[in-house]
């Protein structure tokens, strides 16, 4: 029997991650954490949170479009169209970087698949599309965003044969169950409307899944407040839309 802990989009949030990294520590029984992408972008706690993830032995580690975008910056590479609202954020996040970082990040992985316990699970950000499998981030490679539903879900990996598949990028949590797969979003880990950071655990053994949603309540307002602190930019949206609003 193996069980993993499927963690997405952190998001720049320190305290969201140690607070589920602690509740995961705790329990003893995790063989290994699968990190989704996204780490950074959004919040501004970049280089503790990358800290925090490569200093682990226990954690694979892909990149999103929030870490990609940051890197072609980093690299003096095009920098997606896409992005372009947040290209002054993303500047902040990359200027205040540890630069020991940028090799690090450039190494990872978009997509990891492994089978375990005889059931194969992809592990990605969001669907990329094979035509669009190495292209630049630049190119916009990733799979526009499609509302949650099993029958949205089947269409968009319609070519993949995994048994599970495990993604993020869009923020609100997802867990459906298809005609053959599994799909699974444990939700933003970093970007919530309440003090609580949403993370999945996933116990495999021969031919068997029990798939659990679970959250770590931690206190947030120090967080919160350190985007008007350090004069992040968009901060105002930020904190609305991806934060709900929690201070004023």
């Amino acid at each position: 029997m193996k069980r993993l802990a499927i963690i997405t989009d952190i998001h720049g949030n320190a305290p969201a991650l140690k607070a589920v990294l602690t509740e995961l520590d705790k329990r003893r029984d995790v063989d290994h954490i699968y990190c989704l992408g996204d780490m950074i972008g959004i919040g501004p706690d970049s280089n503790e949170v990358l800290q925090i993830l490569f200093s682990r032995n226990d954690t694979s580690i892909i990149t999103g479009n929030h870490d990609e975008a940051v890197l072609a910056l980093a690299k003096g590479q095009e920098y997606p169209q896409s992005h372009s609202l947040v290209r002054e954020h993303h500047q902040w996040i990359l200027d205040r970087m540890d630069q020991s970082f940028i090799p690090k990040l450039d190494q990872l992985p978009r997509t990891i698949i492994h089978e375990i316990e005889g059931q194969s699970i992809l592990f990605n950000h969001y669907k990329l599309e094979k035509s669009k499998w190495n292209e630049h981030i630049s190119k916009d490679p990733f799979s526009s965003i499609v509302e949650p539903s099993v029958e949205n879900l089947e269409t968009l990996f319609k070519d993949n044969r995994e048994d599970l598949i495990c993604f993020g990028h869009h923020h609100p949590t997802q867990y459906f169950k298809g005609k053959k797969t599994i799909y699974l979003n444990p939700g933003a880990l970093g970007c919530n409307d309440k003090p609580a950071a949403p993370y999945a655990i996933i116990t495999l053994s021969t031919n068997q899944m029990e798939i659990k949603l679970e959250e770590a309540l931690y206190d947030n307002n120090e967080f919160l407040e350190s985007y008007h602190r350090l004069d992040v930019p968009g901060r105002e949206f930020i904190l609305k839309v991806f934060h709900g609003n929690q201070i004023q």
